[in-house]
């Protein structure tokens, strides 16, 4: 299996350049958890006084899930705090979770990225599609079609593979333990709710966003990172995009630095809060030439990835 080739930070930066830019902080990791977390409990605020807004506090709190979904992506690199074990635990436990499935996974995209043995080449191999192709995607994820079959087709199709005769009570058992977690927390925020008249507090301002909004903006991101680059491409600097994001699209589409997806297979292991400031002197020096960047916006990325006739 043919690895992709690794940049050497070296090459690219002085050692006073790449200091600060590869230092790892104490809180920067956790204060941006804490801002999803708080932008989401805002957001939901908002809906409740004001029930008009709910549109905009379902694309608000489904940015920040995926937000969140970065944060722990950022632990899987061990960027998220100084000490591996607290980064680990952060990582982990103040996230949707899954911090230790999804590691080895992830690496391993890292070590293949763009390559023939990339296990997310699966998702951006089919670019370009139509345009007709891409508007059934996004319709199936904004209506909740992505999310239950990401959520529960496991589940599904255990039911519809039981024998006749096999008891079903184990396979329901199997399911609630396999999502207890995702349970928990909606029994706890329906019981906080529940005294106050918010009993709906979990379905409407996590699950809704969670079924719509986030599938819908995990494959937007899909797409801008790694959509219509070349099988097995060769250059380092070209495996990935950086994708430009105004404050809308930081807001609504590509929270915590997201967009810079090429720095961050150039340099992986560089903070998130770093990358704009890696970005910034590759530029100065002139290798932004050289790199794969979209400065149209998430705009122009889907109009490429939708160019097939």
């Amino acid at each position: 299996m043919a690895a992709a080739a690794r940049l050497d930070p070296k090459d690219y930066f002085t050692p006073e350049e790449w200091a600060p830019i590869s230092a790892r902080s104490w809180w920067k990791g956790p204060a941006m958890i804490a801002h999803a977390w708080a932008t989401i409990i805002a957001a939901g605020a908002m809906a409740v006084v004001w029930p008009l807004t709910l549109p905009l506090a379902v694309a608000i709190i489904g940015a920040r899930q995926l937000g969140l979904a970065i944060l722990m992506h950022d632990a899987a690199h061990g960027a998220l705090h100084k000490n591996l074990k607290v980064n680990d635990f952060v990582g982990e436990w103040l996230t949707p979770g899954g911090l230790r499935r999804y590691r080895p996974y992830h690496l391993s995209h890292h070590r293949f990225a763009q390559q023939s043995e990339d296990p997310d080449l699966v998702l951006s191999a089919p670019f370009p599609i139509t345009r007709l192709s891409l508007r059934r995607k996004m319709i199936r994820d904004l209506t909740g079609q992505t999310f239950l079959k990401q959520r529960f087709g496991s589940f599904v199709a255990r039911l519809k593979a039981r024998k006749p005769g096999e008891p079903l009570l184990p396979i329901i058992v199997a399911e609630i333990k396999a999502k207890r977690r995702w349970l928990a927390f909606g029994a706890l925020v329906t019981v906080a709710g529940a005294p106050f008249g918010l009993w709906w507090l979990w379905p409407v301002l996590w699950v809704l966003p969670q079924a719509t909004w986030l599938p819908l903006v995990t494959r937007l991101r899909n797409i801008a990172e790694h959509a219509c680059i070349a099988v097995n491409e060769p250059a380092p600097m070209r495996q990935a995009r950086t994708t430009r994001a105004g404050f809308i699209e930081r807001l609504l589409i590509a929270p915590y630095y997201v967009n810079y997806h090429c720095e961050h297979h150039m340099f992986m292991h560089v903070p998130c809060y770093n990358l704009p400031k890696a970005h910034r002197i590759l530029a100065r020096k002139g290798y932004a030439e050289r790199m794969l960047i979209e400065p149209k916006g998430y705009r122009q990325v889907l109009a490429l990835a939708s160019s097939r006739a």
